[in-house]
């Protein structure tokens, strides 16, 4: 396992080095919950920077705010530069929630606008969380929102190795099925571009550097990063493990169960608002899933897919949906949740669900979502307190 070093020309001082002793005995003779207290600038940071190093855990870093967040990532990045520092909040710069309004008969659509910067640091944390055991994951409360199945989303990966045997054009397909795209003019993040025996792929999870894939028949001949701005020769490497563009991306078999499953609940949900006479509820939500359908089946993918997670993840009504603590646990191994300002961060953990629930409810009742909608959520408090952190 990888070691958590820390680069810092200050050691702890005698109250901090109690505490991350203390901290650390609590934490290893299996205490779930410790508490640091301190006033502001008394180098609460680098005590729990510390306590990383010596139980050398993955660890999730979760605070109540962007800017919180943006400054423990930039805190912890510089504690440890050798290792896997990790960034996942929102990636929305402005998001408008779907809603309706049924005393004035408004509907609210969804409008959102992503930041691309933000998205490729999602997908990042996530990859890295598949690939190496000493990450540390600063995040907001985005950590308690539904995700896809980290298993499925384990399973969408291209395993590229110099020597190996693949034709070209398999390797396209999986691309496509990863949610890669052909971009052959404007080459972007996510996307791939292919110059006779030579595929560019841009991960999408990726900063200023790409990936060149060179052929020689049917074999891969070699492999080596580029800068994307100067097409400048980086490093050459034998091997190379692709992850796909989304969390939310499944495999072609358990798409075709899903949109099973979505048709089956469509039906039984038309039946009951005509048996009620609501046939302008039934007519609205027969169009709008028909059409997310129909998209699905075509590219992969619809505008508000995260409302068919439950579908998409294989889980049933109600259940815990998968969140980035799921991510964490995919390895089996102990990981560690250091929870920044708990006073205020805990409470707005726990007002989360009731908002977002009260909100779909509505939608559901107007045939403007199918009820599964209502199981793309965030974490119930007591869901969050029961992680196996």
């Amino acid at each position: 396992m990888s070691k958590f070093e820390i680069s810092s020309k200050f050691s702890p001082s005698s109250d901090q080095a109690r505490a991350i002793k203390e901290i650390v005995k609590s934490i290893k003779s299996g205490n779930k919950y410790q508490t640091l207290l301190g006033v502001t600038g008394s180098g609460k940071t680098f005590t729990m920077a510390n306590v990383i190093r010596e139980l050398n855990m993955p660890t999730l870093i979760m605070t109540h705010n962007k800017s919180l967040a943006a400054q423990l990532y930039s805190e912890f990045k510089g504690f440890f530069p050798k290792n896997h520092v990790e960034y996942f909040i929102s990636y929305y710069d402005y998001y408008q929630p779907e809603a309706y309004i049924p005393r004035s008969d408004l509907y609210i659509e969804k409008d959102s606008s992503v930041n691309e910067e933000l998205e490729r640091l999602r997908l990042s944390a996530t990859a890295s969380l598949l690939s190496f055991d000493d990450v540390v994951c600063v995040a907001s409360v985005s950590a308690n929102y539904g995700l896809g199945n980290p298993s499925e989303y384990k399973g969408m990966v291209a395993y590229l190795s110099v020597g190996e045997k693949i034709s070209q054009r398999k390797l396209l397909e999986q691309l496509v099925d990863m949610g890669y795209k052909r971009n052959d003019n404007y080459f972007d993040r996510g996307d791939f571009r292919v110059n006779g025996d030579v595929v560019d792929i841009y991960p999408a999870y990726y900063n200023d550097e790409a990936l060149r894939v060179e052929f020689f028949g049917d074999e891969i001949d070699a492999m080596y990063h580029f800068d994307v701005l100067d097409n400048k020769r980086l490093k050459d490497i034998s091997k190379f493990t692709l992850y796909a563009t989304s969390q939310f991306i499944v495999g072609a078999d358990r798409l075709k169960i899903a949109m099973k499953e979505i048709e089956e609940e469509l039906d039984a949900r038309l039946k009951e608002f005509n048996e009620q006479s609501k046939l302008v509820e039934a007519q609205r939500l027969k169009q709008r899933v028909e059409f997310d359908l129909e998209m699905m089946a075509s590219t992969g993918m619809c505008k508000g897919i995260e409302n068919y997670a439950c579908h998409l993840t294989g889980q049933k009504a109600g259940e815990t949906p998968y969140s980035m603590f799921d991510y964490f646990e995919i390895s089996g191994k102990d990981y560690l949740v250091i929870v920044d300002e708990s006073h205020v961060s805990l409470p707005q953990f726990r007002g989360m669900y009731a908002g977002d629930r009260s909100r779909k409810e509505v939608l559901v009742e107007y045939g403007f979502r199918l009820p599964s909608a209502l199981d793309n959520r965030p974490l119930k408090f007591d869901e969050f307190i029961s992680k196996k952190a």
